[in-house]
């Protein structure tokens, strides 16, 4: 029972840090939609910061599996799998955790800030990487370094979530096919 009422504590809190940011809600906004008493997020999570880095480790993991599916796949069907995933997100309403957490970042504890760099070091470490060898195999065009391309990819990325909130509509497809004739 205790791993399936921290499973629930920590996909509320993704949710939550996706839709209404991290600083945005408390143990309260757990507790009653599970239906459990604050003492019990507090016994899985004895700080929010805690259920941070657990949000953002199962991102990380998430992330890992993608990537190691997709890694056998042409530069090009890699980073638009990325773009899906976007896509999804988008769908749903909400946005990355990077998109979420980066504005937090400067409230955020030590450990959770660290964890927050690992996640975007790692993000762009693999596009960077995937851009790199995309261009070496004429998949991909662009000029200038891959790493800041990659910069550039993930703030697209990010910016079209947020902007899609606000303005609606098709925004994030528009964005995100400019980026992909961009590059493609």
């Amino acid at each position: 029972m205790a791993d399936t009422t921290k499973e629930k504590i920590i996909d509320l809190a993704d949710h939550l840090i996706r839709t209404k940011g991290f600083n945005a809600f408390s143990y309260a906004d757990i507790s009653a939609p599970l239906a459990i008493k604050n003492a019990a997020v507090h016994y899985h999570f004895p700080t929010k910061g805690d259920l941070g880095i657990s949000v953002i480790e199962r991102e990380l993991q998430s992330l890992a599996l993608h990537i190691r599916k997709w890694e056998k796949m042409p530069e090009d069907q890699q980073l638009k799998k990325l773009i899906d995933i976007f896509q999804q997100r988008s769908k749903l309403g909400t946005i990355c955790l990077v998109g979420s957490l980066t504005p937090d970042y400067d409230t955020l504890p030590a450990p959770m800030q660290a964890k927050v760099q690992e996640m975007c070091t790692g993000i762009l470490q693999w596009m960077t990487q995937c851009l790199e060898k995309g261009r070496a195999q004429q998949r991909l065009h662009f000029e200038g370094e891959a790493y800041d391309r990659a910069l550039m990819v993930l703030s697209n990325l990010l910016s079209s979530l947020l902007l899609s909130r606000v303005l609606g509509g098709n925004t994030f497809q528009r964005m995100s096919k400019q980026l992909a004739k961009d590059l493609i």
